[in-house]
């Protein structure tokens, strides 16, 4: 690696020497000056204050956190995944040290074992310094977390954190052109973010932080006597905004519902009321005709589900009522008591414990878990890269072959709500479900799935986090009886039934993977069992199955059983 260093990173290098045994005690010892270890670089720029001071915070701003919109039935075709011109954010040559800059220790460290690692020709001690960069690194993102909702938070920081682009020689030309061309901004109007941006949202209390094995107790200023009750009050408010808003969501689909039969019904008693007249015998009209005598009996027809309809309706109004009225009266006496601090320092370093541990996951034991961008582990094309964008349009992919994958089904009413997604910059390969919705909120909270941003495959890291994420949300539907009923019982009882062993989840997310990328496409993989299981209870959209079903006789066998459950339902 070292023999294509820049002469910036040349100069950068010899500011420390690597074969002298104290430099990493001096490194890790207290006192250490930070300009100490820019000496080489000039004077000019060794202040770190001065150069934090000149460095100028990013123009654009991502978009505030989207609320849940039971509305929106899918996402919006991604117009542009990169910009069409080259932003040059890293032709900056004070990059790196701004963005490693005041940071006290956690900079200092880094940038010593980095030093280190770049000149290291010994394959074993290269090994070494790689592990003591992974920690020193994961130290200073630690310590720059917190810092991310601050206004002036560098860009070369935020870069950092976004894409690990810590040294942007260490770029292949090809790409740094794309990787400049990326939109830093959320214009989507999705859940889908960057690490910076999602500890900037945490920090801030716009993004609860993810639930842990350990209970956190809510931070306050003022007095502690009324903790325990708001801590009450903030969960029983989460959780009847969930009720709330499927209320309103149940009430809106009753009025539109409503709206469209009253039309059928104006347009029916319209056309009764059209008489011809009699000709040769005017002013006098023809009587009814055979189509409007038989328009009485749909009116009837008509009135009658107009009389189910407000049934429906005065029920569904009821319900949001009270659930307006409880929200109403918990918001006052979350007012009334004393201010709450959304984020504190320990929830930010919990958060930061649990990204960390996200990283690894994506990684697993065996995988590449080195947290720098290297051209020597990135082999992405553009479109495989987990941008933002290119996420997105993986999500729609899924989406339009399995409409139910981001469905959660309350009192039989299907509601649509996209998890937040964490972009995560490793070289994973395996995305997965954090979370599958908030404890407090089960009705129209969002989960939380993970996807790296550098894996081989994008497409198969984006499936594996939707099937992780169907797999949690079938068995938290089920709940005690998750091996007896629903996807996850009926799946179980297959793996049971063929002896195997081994993780039952795993089983079920390679073969979720073999659904949606050869089942979909008619190519037969799976078992006649477990397709069978998953036709029932994730299927692929009306116009694909009549695709399918012309393409092989074992699609079509599943469509006439499909008719015959169809005919012979509510009997």
């Amino acid at each position: 690696m070292e023999e294509n260093l820049d002469p910036s990173i040349a100069a950068l290098l010899a500011s420390v020497t690597p074969s002298d045994p104290d430099a990493d005690d001096s490194a890790q010892g207290e006192g250490v000056d930070s300009s100490d270890i820019f000496a080489g670089m000039g004077a000019k720029e060794s202040n770190f204050e001065q150069m934090i001071m000149e460095q100028t915070a990013p123009k654009k701003k991502s978009g505030p956190v989207p609320e849940v919109d039971l509305s929106i039935k899918e996402f919006k075709p991604v117009e542009k995944v990169f910009e069409d011109e080259n932003q040059h954010y890293f032709e900056d040559p004070s990059y790196y040290k701004t963005a490693i800059a005041g940071e006290g220790q956690a900079s200092n460290r880094l940038h010593m074992v980095l030093s280190k690692y770049l000149s290291c020709k010994d394959v074993k001690d290269k090994m070494v310094y790689r592990q003591q960069v992974t920690m020193a690194y994961w130290e200073l993102v630690h310590v720059m977390a917190p810092k991310t909702a601050g206004k002036n938070f560098p860009l070369p920081k935020r870069m950092m954190l976004r894409f690990s682009v810590l040294l942007p020689s260490l770029f292949r030309p090809e790409h740094r052109e794309f990787f400049e061309k990326s939109i830093l901004e959320n214009n989507t109007n999705e859940p889908v973010f960057y690490m910076d941006e999602w500890f900037k949202y945490i920090s801030q209390g716009k993004i609860k932080p993810s639930t842990t094995d350990e209970v956190r107790q809510p931070r306050k200023k003022g007095d502690d006597g009324g903790q325990a009750e708001q801590l009450r009050l903030q969960q029983l408010q989460s959780k009847n905004s969930g009720k709330l808003q499927n209320a309103e969501n149940t009430l809106n689909m009753a009025e539109n519902q409503r709206g469209m039969l009253e039309a059928e019904l104006k347009s029916k008693i319209d056309q009764i009321c059209e008489h011809d007249s009699l000709i040769g015998m005017e002013p006098h009209r023809q009587p009814y005709n055979d189509l409007q005598k038989k328009l009485f009996g749909d009116i009837s027809s008509t009135l009658r589900m107009l009389t189910k309809n407000d049934r429906e309706l005065s029920l569904a109004l009821k319900e949001y009522q009270d659930a307006k009225g409880v929200f109403d009266a918990v918001e006052e006496k979350l007012a009334a008591g004393p201010e709450v601090v959304s984020a504190s320092s320990d929830d930010i370093d919990q958060e930061f414990e649990t990204v960390r541990q996200m990283a690894k996951m994506t990684c697993g034991r065996q995988g590449n878990q080195f947290p720098i961008f290297t051209r020597d582990f990135f082999h992405c094309l553009p479109q495989g890269t987990g941008f933002r964008e290119n996420v997105i349009k993986v999500l729609a992919w899924v989406e339009s072959l399995d409409p139910g994958a981001f469905c959660r089904i309350h009192k039989n009413v299907p509601n649509r709500i996209v998890p937040f997604v964490i972009l995560l910059p490793t070289y994973g390969d395996r995305g997965f479900c954090w979370e599958p919705f908030d404890r407090y909120n089960r009705v129209t909270s969002r989960g939380r799935i993970v996807v790296p941003m550098y894996p081989r495959d994008l497409k198969i890291a984006v499936l594996t986090a939707v099937a992780d994420l169907r797999w949690q949300v079938a068995k938290e539907k089920a709940s005690y009886y998750w091996m007896e009923e629903g996807l996850t019982g009926q799946y179980y009882e297959w793996i049971d039934k063929q002896k195997l062993k081994g993780d039952l989840k795993q089983y079920f997310i390679q073969d979720y993977i073999l659904w949606m990328t050869k089942e979909s496409e008619g190519v037969q993989r799976l078992d006649k069992e477990v397709r069978g299981i998953f036709w029932r209870n994730m299927p692929f959209p009306q116009e694909l199955k009549e695709d399918l079903r012309k393409r092989s006789l074992v699609y079509d066998e599943l469509c006439k059983k499909d008719m015959n459950r169809a005919m012979s339902d509510g009997y």
